[in-house]
C-alpha cells in the first residue's frame, strides 16, 4: 500500500502540459487500454536539424477555436506500426517530451496521428504514465480539484 501513496490519482480526463512544445491546460483522455500516448497534430513536415530527423506539426490546441494553431517541431525518436482502436495498423512518428501533470514533470512518448475523429487531443497511454499515476476512472479531473 505504501507505493501506492508515492502516486497521483488521475481521472479519465485530466489536464496536462507539454511544455516544450507550448501547450498548457490540454484536456487528455487518460486510457490504460491503450499502450503509447498519441496526439493529434496536422500538416507534418519532416526535415533534418544537426543531422538527425525532425518534424514540424500544427496543433490546434483548443477544439472550439479550430483557427488558433500552434506549430511545434520535435526531434523524432522512431518509427512505429501501431494498431489503432478500429484495429487497423499505420506507421506512426514517435517523440520524446516532457510532460506535466499534477505538480510533476516527467518525459514521454507520444506518436503523431489525425485524431479528428476523437473528442480529445490527446490519448494518455500506459507507457507514459509508467510507475507515476494510478487511475480513477469513475472520476475526471482529479488533479485540478
Amino acid at each position: 500500500m505504501s507505493e501506492q501513496t508515492d502516486r497521483m490519482i488521475v481521472g479519465a480526463l485530466e489536464l496536462c502540459e507539454l511544455p516544450e512544445l507550448g501547450l498548457q491546460e490540454l484536456e487528455v483522455r487518460v486510457d490504460t487500454g491503450a499502450k503509447t500516448s498519441s496526439l493529434h497534430v496536422d500538416n507534418m513536415r519532416r526535415f533534418k536539424k544537426d543531422g538527425k530527423p525532425w518534424i514540424r506539426f500544427d496543433i490546434h490546441p483548443n477544439i472550439h477555436r479550430v483557427e488558433e494553431v500552434v506549430e511545434c517541431e520535435a526531434r523524432i525518436e522512431d518509427i512505429r506500426k501501431i494498431k489503432s482502436s478500429n484495429g487497423v495498423s499505420q506507421e506512426r512518428y514517435v517523440i520524446k517530451t516532457p510532460i506535466a501533470m499534477g505538480g510533476q514533470t516527467w518525459k514521454i512518448e507520444i506518436t503523431l496521428t489525425d485524431r479528428s475523429d476523437m473528442n480529445y487531443l490527446m490519448l494518455f497511454g500506459r507507457e507514459g504514465m509508467g510507475d507515476k499515476v494510478l487511475v480513477d476512472p469513475s472520476s475526471v479531473f482529479l488533479l485540478s480539484n
